[in-house]
């Protein structure tokens, strides 16, 4: 049978998710297989979009088929790619806040990232008074241009990040690909041999995938003390232009997490967000579990004050615990034109939920539930509109 190996790889993954350390309660569980589903419904995309000869973008994560700590305020696209062929990408750029590429030289496993060849932001190259721009990837020319760009041995993938800070005004620009001495022709039919053999890739695929992002948080964030966030730095594997701050948080149902950071003049994207112990995003379409610095109210001293609690504290910048007493925190710059220090970065303070008055701009925090309501309805608005966009 063509699917038995898949079928097989999705009980072997439904194990791995009810073993799961953290596994404690039935919305562990039940957030867990969620999970799984997702990914099931990914791996098959993404087996199914794998050519290299006639490659298009593939949107790479969203809201039902969430990984690796995806960030709420950016959409992924991907394409595979040979490092030896010439492909060419035209597009046009969006209203967004940052638009970046990275050139990656496979996929993520449990033991191990890829490595990035090349990243940049669409200031490294021209565009149209239009925002229209053609780049090409391949092997070096004698004469590059602004646009061209040169794959080195192993380049496997072009990952795409078009990233979001006003929800509600920016618009997502296009993108395509295809490679130049493809374009106008047709590949051949698939045989049966080939679609087994897809099976079997999506099943390798999605047992990889669970692994290794079960295992990542170790790496970068369960060693670190609990209830702290640590200095700005570079974001790990490569890409341009971007800090970041992560952590973890363990809370009891009376205590919340002031996060106080500075709204950061220097990037134009910033943002923060929580994220599950299955290491994705929490449900930030119908709940405020995370905001850009556009979207947070600021303080008059320049700081953005994060509250983050299970309770409603009626407050503006309450992040949603959503039932999650252990999680992960992310804080995110970019498109950066300087290094950041530690001051720009995040203090952390453990309160108890009746110690909020006292944090400094209490009341010009303060908002009611006509207002909080109106914030979740331009919230859910926004990622429906972005979703078709």
């Amino acid at each position: 049978m063509a699917t038995e190996s898949f079928a097989q790889a999705i009980a072997e993954a439904e194990e791995i998710i009810r073993s799961a350390p953290h596994v404690r309660t039935e919305q562990d569980l039940a957030e867990g297989l969620d999970y799984l589903a997702g990914g099931i419904e990914a791996c098959l995309h993404l087996a199914r979009a794998y050519d290299r000869d006639f490659p298009f973008f593939a949107s790479s994560t969203g809201p039902y088929r969430k990984l690796g700590l995806d960030n709420p305020d950016t959409l992924y696209f991907h394409a595979y790619l040979r490092d030896d062929a010439e492909y060419v990408v035209t597009g046009r750029r969006g209203s967004t806040a940052d638009l970046s590429f990275q050139v990656l030289n496979g996929d993520y496993t449990p033991a191990r990232s890829p490595d990035s060849l090349a990243a940049f932001d669409d200031r490294a190259f021209e565009t149209g008074p239009d925002g229209s721009y053609t780049l090409r990837f391949g092997p070096p020319r004698p004469d590059p241009g602004p646009n061209d760009f040169t794959l080195g041995p192993g380049s496997a993938m072009l990952l795409v990040r078009e990233v979001f800070s006003d929800w509600q005004t920016e618009r997502p620009g296009e993108i395509r690909i295809h490679r130049t001495d493809r374009l106008g022709s047709a590949p051949p039919p698939p045989a049966p041999a080939a679609m087994a053999k897809r099976y079997d890739v999506a099943g390798k695929m999605l047992l990889a995938r669970l692994r290794t992002f079960l295992a990542f948080p170790q790496w970068h964030y369960l060693d670190l003390p609990v209830n702290t966030m640590t200095e700005p730095r570079p974001t790990p594997g490569g890409l341009a232009t971007q800090y970041s701050s992560v952590g973890h948080y363990d809370l009891a149902e009376d205590q919340v997490l002031l996060v106080t950071a500075p709204a950061t003049a220097d990037a134009p994207y910033q943002g923060f967000q929580l994220g599950s112990l299955w290491y994705i995003s929490l449900d930030y379409i119908n709940h405020q579990t995370s905001l850009t610095a556009g979207q947070a109210r600021p303080d008059p001293d320049g700081k953005i004050r994060y509250v983050v609690s299970e309770r409603d504290p009626g407050l503006a910048n309450w992040i949603e615990r959503t039932g999650h007493p252990r999680g992960f925190l992310q804080m995110r710059w970019q498109r950066l034109s300087r290094e950041l220090k530690p001051d720009d970065g995040p203090d952390v303070r453990v309160l108890g939920f009746d110690e909020l008055p006292g944090i400094p701009y209490y009341e010009r925090q303060r908002v009611g539930p006509q207002e909080w309501s109106g914030r979740i309805a331009a919230r859910q608005t926004a990622v429906a509109r972005r979703m078709l966009g």
